[in-house]
């Protein structure tokens, strides 16, 4: 069956790729490494050989998607330009990619006749309403433009099933970590950030007081959540469903957990709370369940654990 995963050199993407291929799928990657790192997809052309294709191209580029969708039975959206912080800063570039580009691969995927369109979605939809916690049936209160793109994907998700007949389904992540998450990048995730901070005895920075809370996900519950999506029955098709543990963790608790596995203990530093970041986070998982039949297989501190193990063996 052939796939096609956008923003396929980055953290989730290439996770996907990887293991769409090791399931004996053919893969095609859509990248244009704004973000997205080759080193993430090395070694796959030599290991799948024509099972695996690379296409460098950008969303907004309509030409470049009609390639890149061309002869795909199922798209994993991944394709986007990530971070509060970076749509804080630059709006207009996020909104070009993370909206007009999801646009530009649904007429493309409508035009191609593709089967299934699975969209990475976010749970920063939710914003930072008190009810936890969070259920899909929940009014969307977005508090930054990131939040807003990934919102107004959603809602072009579901239009194109009712107007086209395109079948999507919208997988709101809640906070995924794993191997291959850039500590490096200035728009890195807590986690990667505090354990490339406390493997090198620097002092890793929270921004607020360390008390806000959210459900961590690892990447093989949103790889399964993926795949699973695409082979949903059709009653799943055009919703939004939340992907997560249905547990949740403050930032102090992860640095606790860290210094345990780690051997060491280094004090944290305390910024001011950022724009747009939201005080807690947790999902009701139950409809993924119903709907796609997942569950969540790998808990927090084993997928803590196993991402310190991936850092200490490229640092």
């Amino acid at each position: 069956m052939q796939y096609l995963v956008t923003g396929g050199a980055g953290f989730i993407g290439s996770n996907l790729a990887a293991a769409l291929l090791a399931a004996g799928h053919r893969v095609r990657v859509l990248d244009n490494f704004l973000t997205g790192k080759r080193e993430n997809l090395a070694g796959l052309a030599e290991r799948y050989g024509d099972a695996y294709e690379l296409v460098e191209g950008d969303l907004r580029d309509a030409s470049a998607t009609r390639r890149a969708v061309e002869g795909a039975a199922y798209i994993l959206h991944q394709g986007a330009l990530p971070s509060v912080p970076r749509s804080v800063a630059d709006p207009v570039l996020t909104n070009e990619i993370n909206v007009g580009g999801t646009l530009s691969l649904l007429v493309a995927a409508r035009d191609a006749e593709v089967r299934r369109v699975v969209f990475a979605a976010s749970s920063s939809a939710y914003g930072d309403t008190p009810e936890l916690p969070k259920r899909e049936s929940m009014t969307p209160n977005p508090k930054s433009p990131y939040a807003a793109q990934k919102l107004a994907g959603e809602h072009y998700m579901r239009i194109f099933f009712e107007v086209y007949g395109v079948e999507t389904i919208s997988l709101r992540y809640f906070n995924v970590f794993g191997p291959k998450q850039d500590p490096a990048s200035t728009y890195a995730a807590v986690i990667p950030r505090f354990i490339k901070a406390v493997l090198s005895g620097a002092p890793p920075t929270i921004y607020g007081d360390g008390l806000q809370t959210r459900d961590f996900t690892y990447i093989d519950n949103v790889v399964q959540a993926n795949l699973l999506a695409c082979e949903a029955p059709k009653a799943a098709c055009g919703r939004v469903i939340n992907v997560a543990c249905g547990e949740r963790v403050s930032l102090l608790e992860i640095l606790e957990i860290l210094y345990g596995l780690a051997g060491r203990r280094v004090a944290p530093r305390f910024e001011p709370s950022r724009a747009g970041d939201v005080r807690d986070s947790l999902a009701d998982i139950t409809l993924v369940k119903e709907l796609i039949g997942y569950e969540p297989t790998v808990s927090f501190p084993v997928g803590l654990s196993r991402t310190l193990d991936h850092f200490r063996r490229i640092t």
